[in-house]
Formats: C-alpha cells, structure tokens, sequence
C-alpha cells in the first residue's frame, strides 16, 4: 500500500483547522474507536501532551477527509501515569471496550514490555514508539513500530562519531531500563565492529536527582566523545547541566532524547554543540516539512518525534483499515504489513514482517538551541 506525497499533505491541509477535536458530533452514533495509552501524569506528563496534539492532529485531518469506513474516528485516551503499573492498567481499560478496533502505545521500551502479554492475549493492532529492537522479535505480531529501532540507532550514533566526527575513545551512558539497555548495547556493539570498543559503559536508574558519579566516571575515562541513552528528559536535563558544571565539553550524540523539545527547554546551554540522532527532523523531506508547517499552525510551536510517530500512526492505521475494508484485526494487520514507500513524518514507511516501518536514522545538531538537520543514514539490512 502507498500513499503520495500529495496525499500525505493534502490530508495535514484539511486536519489543521481542527486539532482539538477528538470525535464529531456524529461521535455519539457510529464511531471508530482507536484507544491511546499516553502519560497525562507523571514524569512524563508534558511529553504525553505532545503525543495527544499529533494524534489528535492526525485525527481532525482523517475524520476531514472522510473518516474511516465512512464513519467518523474517535480517540479514546487513558492515562498511563508514565508507569509499567499505569499503562498496564490502561490497556486493561482500553481493552475491555470491543468496539475500540486498535491502539497507540507507548513510546517508552519499558512500558511496552510490561503492556506486550495483554497485547498478544488480545490479538489487536497496537502501534508503539518504543525503540528496544526486541519489542518486534518476540513473536507478538500486533506490534507495529512508527519510530526505528535502537539496533539502527547504534549504527547512526557510531558511524557518524567514528567516520564523520573522527573521534574514537567512546563513554557510553544509558538508563538501566529496557530502552537503555537495548541502546547501550547496540551502540557498544557496532562500536566493536568499527574497532573502537567502548573505554565506559556506565548504567544510571531513572529518574536519579544527582548524576555527578556518572558525570565523574565519564571525565577519568579518558573519553574523546560521549554516546548516550536516556529514557526521561528531565534525567537527561540534570545531567547535561552536572556535565557542563564538572568541566566535560567532549562531543555528544545521543538518542533521540537529547534533541527533543523538552530537552533542550530543561538543559538550555547544556545541550548547545550536541548532535543526536532523529526519527523526526523537520527539513528531513516534504512529508516532515507539511507536518512541522501543520503542527505550528496549530499548536504555536515546533513538533518533534513525540508528537510525530502519534501523528503517522494514526494516518497510517486509519488508512489500513480503509485499505482492508473491515475493522477485523487480522485483515487490519495485513494492510499495515503490507504498506511500502509511505511518506510520512517520521520518514518512508517499508513495514517488514515483524511490524517494523521504520530502517534508518537522521542525525541534527543543536545550535544554540535550534535543531538543524544534517543527514539521514538508511539500513536495508
């Protein structure tokens, strides 16, 4: 299945004028429900408005269109509390209503591991942003990924330290979570397969107050450059400030937490000369550059890869269900597997078989706060 360019746009055009709206007033007859678990409380309570305003961006643009099946499409949200617990919960919530036909998870590895037995036990199409490359390699076929995996991430992250920015001595630092490690592990192995092993691979816990052993470890490591993995922005922010504050300048790429919106707001300075690698960038492609165009229009500020996956997952699943003609998860799952050179906010959509649509990475910079976009780096293997 394939989507233009055109088409891509022509469906931000008509969605901006309404992004709040979640139903229609023909909501209260016939519906298609799709059901979002998203932190509206919790650490990552903001990040979680962000994912609401692309879904709900994405949503205005599809019931304008015409909505799915010839019925208007209306999101059903649940706070996840930006636990394992809450999202668990959540689903559970979500799941109990039949006439909800798929779902958006989360985009935190952690919490989709802990969301993925229920998952498979209900046999519906669950769309996540989590990156941990095992989330698609468990035999759970409902899961369909709207952002890479970390395995592309460490390639992105290593290749562009090693042959673009020409250093070799990497400090690694990830969160201890599923998403962190996954990532640690990845860039610490396409580091050794480059030949330049990592000289730290230092673990932090989420939501640490005080970094400065992990800022210490860096400097005695004799690091030329840091790699890192955090799964919270406001751990990321106090971290980069420790950094700065013991005297560490050395380059940093990160994933994609180090470019995000909140990020840079919390680290201010901190983060100024760093390079991450991003799923979304603005000036990425035309698709990218109509959804940044859509979302400050209708938001009055700059999106980034939290409300950008929502965004494709939402386009992407409502058109699926168009394409099967039925709201049936196994037909559903088959349109989703079967959608080739997509454009979408994030990038062009190949799903592979297990329900991954995303194979490469864009690296950016941050100069003095404004994200600029430097190349995009694909995998076909």
């Amino acid at each position: 299945m394939k989507f233009s360019r055109r088409e891509f746009t022509a469906g931000l055009a008509v969605g901006i004028t309404a992004p709040y709206v979640i139903g229609s007033a023909r909501a209260q007859a016939a519906t298609i429900k799709i059901g979002m678990c998203v932190p509206v409380t919790g650490p990552a309570a903001e990040q979680g408005l962000w994912a609401q305003n692309g879904a709900k961006l994405a949503l205005a643009a599809v019931n304008k269109a015409g909505g799915v099946l010839g019925k208007q499409v209306e999101l059903v949200i649940e706070d996840d509390q930006t636990t394992n617990p809450g999202i668990v919960l959540a689903f559970s919530k979500l799941a109990a209503q039949d006439d909800i036909v798929g779902f958006l998870g989360s985009i935190r590895s952690t919490q989709v591991h802990a969301m993925a037995p229920d998952v498979l036990k209900l046999g519906k199409p669950v769309m996540i942003g989590g990156t941990d490359p095992t989330l698609t390699h468990m035999g759970n076929q409902w899961l369909f990924r709207f952002r890479p995996n970390d395995s592309y991430s460490g390639r992105v992250i290593a290749d562009y330290g090693v042959n673009t920015l020409g250093k070799k001595k990497w400090a690694i630092v990830h969160s201890t979570d599923a998403f962190g490690t996954a990532g640690g592990k990845a860039l610490a192995s396409a580091l050794e397969k480059l030949g330049n092993p990592a000289v730290l691979d230092q673990g932090y816990a989420n939501q640490s107050q005080d970094f400065t052993p992990v800022v210490l470890a860096v400097k005695q490591s004799g690091a030329d450059i840091l790699g890192t993995y955090f799964t919270f922005e406001n751990d990321l922010g106090i971290f980069a400030r420790q950094l700065r504050q013991l005297g560490v300048t050395i380059p940093w790429v990160g994933s994609p937490s180090v470019v995000a919106v909140s990020s840079t707001k919390l680290a201010g300075p901190a983060l100024f000369g760093t390079y991450g690698v991003a799923d979304y960038a603005e000036d990425s492609s035309d698709a990218s550059k109509a959804f940044g165009k859509a979302y400050r229009e209708a938001y009055k500020t700059a999106p980034d890869n939290q409300s950008a996956w929502p965004y494709d997952a939402i386009t992407i699943l409502s058109a699926a269900i168009n394409k099967a003609g039925s709201t049936e998860p196994t037909k559903i799952r088959e349109a989703l597997l079967a959608i080739k050179k997509t454009p979408g906010a994030e990038g062009e959509y190949n799903f592979d078989a297990n329900g991954d649509g995303l194979h490469g990475y864009n690296v950016v910079r941050n100069e003095k706060g404004t994200i600029v976009y430097d190349k995009h780096i694909d995998f076909n293997d």
